[in-house]
């Protein structure tokens, strides 16, 4: 195997190391062994990119959006020519199959720049006039420097989906990657050097987050934090950055339920909520780890749900064949398969999967096989109630539209749903119903980035979407001006 590929942070527009001189073994997780040694960065690595942001934000807050926009849609083309390496390396970095990441991480991330590049052209505001004695309207300016903490499960789509209206609404930002796959992030600071993004627009500290997140989330000169990592984190940052009357944008866990009525279309309903529960090895917020079957169909789908899930290939990332690759760590893997033990013990039945995958070369990866789990009480136990975050999903039968809303909105966690019904009255009442950020009805990960996105409950705070992600980085005041 190759040597591991050593990481440098961007700070200030160069390539540099961290000043602790230390760094992170980063583990292929196919392979179980190191592939990239990442920088473990600290305090003073936060402080000197944050002076650099601070640095750069009075020129690029007045650049000309249509030079914001120009930048923005460079780098998004060299992404484009990039493809194929960003997918190997994601698929490197952070297990899932190469295919996965080519027809989806990287296409959105490039997405990502170009909507936001484009959406500050075409920038409204409302007036308002009262009864011929002035007249208002709504002045948005950028905030300053903002501090972006992105999680290990889509590290390019996700970052990007933070960096993109950030820079976009004018301001300045040090990014810190999760250190568990931070390869692209890297590569996307090479990209951001080659557009020509001016010094210090965007910094990037990797490192953990007690020794990098912290600081830069305490930082005096860091008014605003976005976020989308575990809740229990979340609540950590929540309750640093309250004192500090920072913005504040979470985007927090999920274990989101999947109700698919008598009437649904079943092949498409079958086909979706497969990919729904294991897409990307279920290793993402948005994946219905509950479903919730009307009993009229629910042993038919059972059966040929699991069967599915058994014809799935587990394996060789890099293999056009392959449906679910590695979890991305040793440790994930172990928590995952903790809790398939947890619902046996709960009186669960596993109908598939439900073990480790140790296969040949991959002997040491880590590998899960994509489990069905039945018989659970359908609000009363661990595994329906607790985020998983690996290819583990329980299936439970419902008599009632009110028994299926109740069953959904059982859990602490709000951020998102699938409603699956021909019934359109159906499909309004029970989405309206759901506690959650987004109802998809008849689909699943259709993302619409003019929607706003986010969840409620302990899944998060604030939206995301076209006007919400660049609304969130401007500071608004009113102008009343008399007639």
């Amino acid at each position: 195997m190759a040597a591991p590929q050593t990481l440098t942070n961007l700070i200030d527009g160069k390539l540099v190391p961290p000043t602790t001189g230390r760094y992170i073994d980063s583990p292929n997780p196919a392979a179980g062994a190191t592939h990239v040694l990442v920088p473990d960065s600290a305090a003073a690595d936060v402080d000197a990119a944050v002076a650099a942001a601070a640095a750069a934000f009075p020129s690029w807050s007045a650049t000309p959006r249509s030079r914001r926009s120009a930048l923005m849609l460079r780098i998004a083309d060299l992404l484009e020519q990039r493809i194929e390496a960003f997918a190997a390396a994601e698929s490197r970095d952070q297990g899932k199959p190469v295919k996965l990441a080519r027809s989806m991480d990287i296409p959105r991330a490039i997405h990502n720049f170009r909507f936001f590049a484009t959406a500050i052209l075409h920038q409204e505001e409302s007036v308002t006039e009262l009864d011929g004695v002035a007249f208002s309207f709504v002045h948005r300016t950028p905030v300053g420097v903002a501090g972006l903490i992105s999680p290990w499960n889509l590290p390019l789509y996700l970052l990007t989906w933070k960096i993109a209206p950030c820079i976009a609404a004018g301001c300045t930002c040090v990014c810190k990657p999760s250190e568990i796959t931070s390869l692209t992030a890297w590569m996307l600071c090479e990209v951001m050097i080659e557009a020509g993004l001016p010094a210090g627009v965007v910094n990037m500290v990797f490192g953990t987050g007690p020794a990098v997140g912290s600081p830069l989330v305490a930082h005096k000169d860091v008014p605003l934090i976005s976020f989308t990592g575990g809740t229990a984190t979340g609540e950590i940052i929540s309750k640093t950055a309250a004192p500090l009357h920072k913005k504040l944008s979470l985007e927090l866990g999920g274990k989101n339920a999947n109700i698919i009525f008598a009437d649904a279309d079943f092949e498409d309903a079958v086909t979706t909520s497969l990919r729904s529960s294991f897409q990307n090895q279920g290793e993402i917020c948005l994946c219905g780890s509950r479903i919730f079957v009307q009993e009229e169909i629910y042993e038919r789908f059972v059966e040929e749900f699991s069967r599915r899930a058994d014809a799935l290939v587990v394996g060789d990332p890099t293999d056009p064949a392959t449906d679910l690759g590695a979890l991305v760590s040793k440790e994930h893997m172990e928590k995952v398969l903790s809790y398939i033990e947890i619902a046996k013990q709960e009186g669960g039945r596993i109908v598939a999967g439900g073990h480790r995958v140790v296969d040949g070369a991959f002997a040491n990866g880590y590998f899960v096989r994509p489990t069905v789990i039945v018989g659970l009480h359908p609000t009363d136990c661990r595994v329906q109630r607790e985020e998983i975050f690996g290819p583990v999903v329980t299936v439970t039968p419902f008599k009632t539209d009110a028994d299926a809303i109740a069953f959904a909105n059982s859990t602490k966690y709000g951020l998102s749903a699938s409603v699956w019904t021909q019934n359109g009255q159906r499909a309004q009442r029970v989405a309206r119903q759901m506690h959650v950020g987004t109802v998809w009805v008849n689909c699943w990960m259709v993302r619409d980035l003019g929607m706003p996105f986010g969840g409620v409950k302990q899944s998060g705070l604030g939206r995301e979407g076209r006007h919400h992600s660049m609304d969130f980085f401007c500071e608004e005041k009113a102008i009343c001006c008399r007639l």
